[in-house]
């Protein structure tokens, strides 16, 4: 700031730096007490480019003794980096592009060479340079659809860091306004935030229009003037204020009296246009008003109407239903519709069928050991309309693949009976159906389906894989060494099918070497074995079965006895006495001894 007062060297500039400082504090300190301080007031707009003048700190009146100046910035002023200030005339001009909203002004004392301190406030002008800005880009809000006209709900204000008219002024919905469902209305409070309020303009109505997506802008007061947007999604929260509708007001259905039990008869259809359990619909037929005796019943959630009861078109021609459709609302909202039914007359008297089953717990079961002829189930067969030209009944059996047939001597009492011989291995289910049909006209049917079970015999043998199997072992195994595991399969079930291992006691088989394990027939070494004793010992294995009688089968297991080195030389005596002719000629031999064949010769 005091060019040409200070020495070239930095270090002693910085010495006398520090002292000058503290003898300017001291001197502001004396002036203050002795004169006067004489205020400087200059302004500049934001805007202004870098280097643009701000003003002198001499206004020339009688006070101030001009320049050159002292200059003290106050401490935090930032007026070192911001401004330039020639003390030599007085002249300020600015640095760095200023910005209002990040520094309002700036503090500076002039110290002439004689007069009154001069103190300098530059106050930064406001310029239109911020846009109002949202906290969020996107706001959610809900309305019920039976709010009222004018009800409000307050919305995020917009905040602009510009002052006086270039601060937030009016706010707009620019679009997504609907019918014009809505409007905004705006005030400003102390703090100068101007709030928005969202309020209903007109009837909402979810089932015409359930969300909205409103885009609001925030306009401040420059010319042109900067904007800033916000998006508010609305939701319209569904009220119970749609009845049900039906489809039609009137139905009309046809049922022959012979219809069964559940048998249905026609479907109603109902519509809510309000949402969730207000526009859920559940179906009712009116009691009060029609079939007291409940001969229809009505599914709640689809609207089929069935039978309930048996009908009789000689008892009732025509019935008629009031049929109520309700939502699920907290005060439900209702509608009715009317539904005619006719009974048509038809040959309503079924034949009816009863299956009486001949075994011993009379459950549907033969065994697969019957023979052709043998019972398998009685039938009678009954048609109320016995006394009338529907009393003939033809009776029929259907499935079994021909391995079943019926029998009567008087056309009421049937008997099933065994056709071909049966096998339960090769089909162990049969479904049969029994079909009555009388001659009226249209013909009535009548079906009984049953399915029986063909039960077990034991009839046959456990089988194993192959007949032969080979196993090896160590000759040094020790007891409880696994040899090999054998299989066999039975076809029967139950205890007939159960099956026990063991190995047969044959003679000269070494059998008593192995043993097996009876249920995972296992077969081990029971004790040691001797590969010169018996290299490939024969066992013999059978399955049986637990059936009454039992049945069984045998496999053959050839198991190979692998020699080691456990058997020393041995001559079959200690002493062995020889003569020899003195004439014998070289190289004859005079001994053998032993199988290990060692010759002595001459």
């Amino acid at each position: 700031m005091l060019a040409g007062w200070w020495p070239a060297d930095p270090m002693d500039c910085s010495r006398r730096m520090c002292l000058l400082l503290l003898l300017l504090a001291l001197g502001l300190c004396l002036q203050r007490g002795a004169h006067a301080e004489h205020v400087r007031d200059l302004e500049v707009s934001e805007g202004a480019p870098v280097g643009t003048r701000v003003g002198y700190i001499g206004d020339g009146s009688s006070s101030d003794s001009g320049p050159p100046y002292l200059i003290v910035p106050v401490p935090g002023s930032a007026v070192d980096s911001d401004l330039a200030i020639e003390q030599t005339t007085g002249e300020m001009r600015t640095k760095v592009p200023l910005d209002r909203e990040t520094r309002a002004s700036y503090s500076l004392v002039a110290i002439p060479l004689s007069g009154e301190n001069v103190r300098v406030v530059v106050r930064v002008l406001d310029e239109n340079d911020n846009a109002p800005t949202f906290p969020t880009q996107v706001m959610g809000i809900e309305f019920p659809e039976n709010t009222p006209r004018d009800v409000k709900r307050t919305l995020h204000p917009a905040r602009d860091l510009d002052l006086g008219i270039y601060n937030t002024q009016r706010y707009n919905i620019v679009s997504g306004n609907v019918n014009n469902a809505f409007r905004l209305s705006s005030h400003r409070e102390r703090d100068g935030v101007l709030y928005l309020d969202l309020q209903i303009n007109g009837f909402l109505d979810r089932e015409t229009t359930a969300v909205y997506s409103l885009l609001i802008e925030a306009l401040d007061g420059g010319n042109p003037p900067l904007r800033g947007f916000m998006t508010v999604n609305i939701t319209i929260q569904d009220v119970n204020d749609n009845q049900p509708i039906f489809n039609q007001s009137r139905y009309f259905a046809t049922i022959p009296e012979n219809a069964t039990v559940g048998t249905s008869v026609l479907q109603v259809f109902a519509t809510d246009t309000d949402a969730g359990e207000n526009g859920q619909v559940v179906y009712s037929i009116n009691r009060r008003q029609s079939d007291r005796e409940g001969m229809f019943r009505i599914d709640s959630t689809t609207g089929l109407i069935a039978v309930n009861r048996p009908l009789d078109f000689e008892t009732k021609e025509v019935h008629e239903l009031v049929v109520v459709a309700r939502d699920h609302g907290m005060q439900p909202l209702e509608t009715t519709a009317f539904v005619s039914i006719r009974v048509t007359d038809v040959n309503d008297n079924q034949p009816t069928i009863n299956v009486i089953f001949l075994s011993d717990d009379a459950t549907p079961k033969i065994s697969e050991s019957a023979q052709p002829g043998e019972f398998v189930a009685r039938i009678s067969v009954n048609d109320p309309d016995s006394k009338t030209e529907y009393s003939n009944v033809n009776v029929t059996l259907q499935g079994g693949d021909g391995r079943f047939g019926l029998a009567t001597r008087d056309n009421i009492i049937y008997l099933v009976i065994v056709s071909l011989p049966l096998d339960r291995e090769l089909q162990p289910n049969y479904t049969l159906s029994v079909i009555a049909t009388d001659t009226g006209n249209p013909p009535l049917h009548a079906s009984r389906t049953f399915h029986l079970r063909v039960t077990d015999i034991n009839d046959n043998a456990p089988e194993f894989e192959r007949m032969v199997y080979y196993a090896n072992v160590l000759e040094v195994a020790d007891p409880g060494t696994s040899v090999f595991q054998i299989h066999a399969v039975d076809r029967d079930e139950g205890n007939n099918s159960a099956l026990a291992y063991s190995i047969l006691d044959t003679p000269d088989t070494h059998s008593t070497w192995f043993q097996i394990d009876p249920r995972s027939g296992l077969i081990t070494t029971r004790s040691h074995i001797d590969c010169e004793t018996d290299p490939v010992p024969q066992l013999t294995v059978m399955a049986r079965d637990n059936g009454s009688p039992p049945l069984s089968s045998t496999a053959t297991v050839l198991v190979t006895i692998h020699d080691v080195n456990d058997n020393e030389p041995i001559f079959d005596q200690s002493f062995y006495n020889v003569s020899v002719a003195e004439n014998e000629p070289v190289g004859r031999c005079i001994l053998k001894v032993g199988s290990v064949s060692i010759h002595v010769c001459v």
